[in-house]
């Protein structure tokens, strides 16, 4: 039980546009949570960079890390991730510089290899070349660069940026990731919350396959985990169908900004979708106290996860931040009787 006992919670935001709400709003609400969120201890929080998708408002990244991490006092603020493919190096190694620059020692550089988006957005983000499996690992070399000590001729500097040091980890939801990121000797985070499949796998590979470097000694995990937490089981699941609907959405293309909670959802829904829908949230942790704890725990210890980093997408922004209450309470009785 040794990995439950270290084991830190953090939080990914997707900025979700709740239905009847306005953009606006769900910023106002991103900035509210992660200021919960910094009260009970969470270690960071991140955002993710998606794009031409209605319902999530976390497209311009960047700037959202510094409204955030402007709006807080202490916890490290992130992407989860700046999807590279879409952005020259230099122009990324220039935001998270300035960035570190304004809050020191507080910004997180989390990449993924995927666009996050549709073709046709892709051609506007200007992406005209089709990417080849080198591209990717060659550009987090060159952030290395850019984000490390300037180097005797040097020629093309960012400024900010050079000699931040701003912590890069990979992303990712297959086996591919898991290994740059072992070979890089970086911090590897797979998205269990919304591609379980090759989550044991991939983290797995990672540890054994992971070179220590300059910037780790040794494997650093971090999962991500959808959560609803409420008073009851039963609460929890209502909460929850906002999620499934959202999801079933993503499934069939028809997505929307985040939907109000509709009773027995699930069992409306032919056998196909709820399969679709359990398959999409396989490592999901939706319950009371109880159930929170024991799911929490079993993912720890399942994974020996260094982080749980948490989506928690609750139509009602109260009851979102009282389920991260519930959450950090379950995982802090959890280690209170680990041995």
């Amino acid at each position: 039980m040794k990995a439950l006992k270290n084991t830190r919670l953090s939080l990914l935001d997707l900025v979700a546009v709740r239905e009847g709400g306005t953009v606006a709003e769900a910023l106002q609400i991103a900035l509210r949570t992660a200021q919960h969120a910094e009260k009970l201890g969470f270690s960071r929080y991140w955002l993710a960079e998606h794009h031409n998708m209605p319902g999530i408002a976390s497209s311009a990244t960047a700037v959202l890390v510094g409204h955030i991490a402007g709006g807080t006092e202490r916890i490290r603020v992130g992407s989860g991730g700046i999807m590279l493919p879409n952005h020259a190096p230099l122009v990324v190694a220039e935001a998270f510089g300035t960035l570190a620059e304004l809050y020191p020692g507080r910004i997180d550089l989390g990449l993924g290899r995927a666009p996050g988006t549709d073709q046709a957005t892709m051609r506007a983000l200007r992406r005209s070349k089709v990417e080849n499996e080198e591209d990717f690992p060659r550009d987090v070399v060159e952030l290395q660069t850019l984000l490390g000590p300037l180097q005797p001729g040097q020629k093309l500097v960012a400024m900010p940026g050079a000699d931040t040091h701003v912590p890069i980890w990979l992303l990712g939801s297959s086996l591919y990731s898991a290994q740059l990121a072992a070979h890089m000797g970086l911090p590897y985070a797979f998205a269990s919350h919304f591609a379980p499949r090759f989550l044991h796998q991939a983290v797995d590979l990672y540890r054994s396959l992971f070179k220590p470097s300059a910037t780790l000694a040794k494997p650093y995990v971090m999962v991500g985990v959808p959560l609803v937490a409420a008073p009851t089981d039963e609460e929890a699941e209502l909460l929850a169908s906002s999620i499934y609907q959202r999801v079933l959405g993503i499934l069939t293309g028809q997505r929307k900004a985040l939907p109000a909670p509709v009773p027995n959802f699930l069992a409306q829904c032919p056998a196909d979708a709820r399969a679709a829908i359990a398959d999409f949230l396989g490592e999901a942790v939706i319950g009371g106290p109880d159930t929170v704890r024991a799911g929490l725990a079993a993912m720890a210890e399942a994974t020996q996860a260094d982080e749980l980093m948490l989506v928690c997408d609750v139509y009602d922004p109260a009851l979102r931040l009282r389920s991260l209450d519930i959450a950090a309470q379950a995982l802090q009785d959890a280690q209170a009787t680990a041995t």
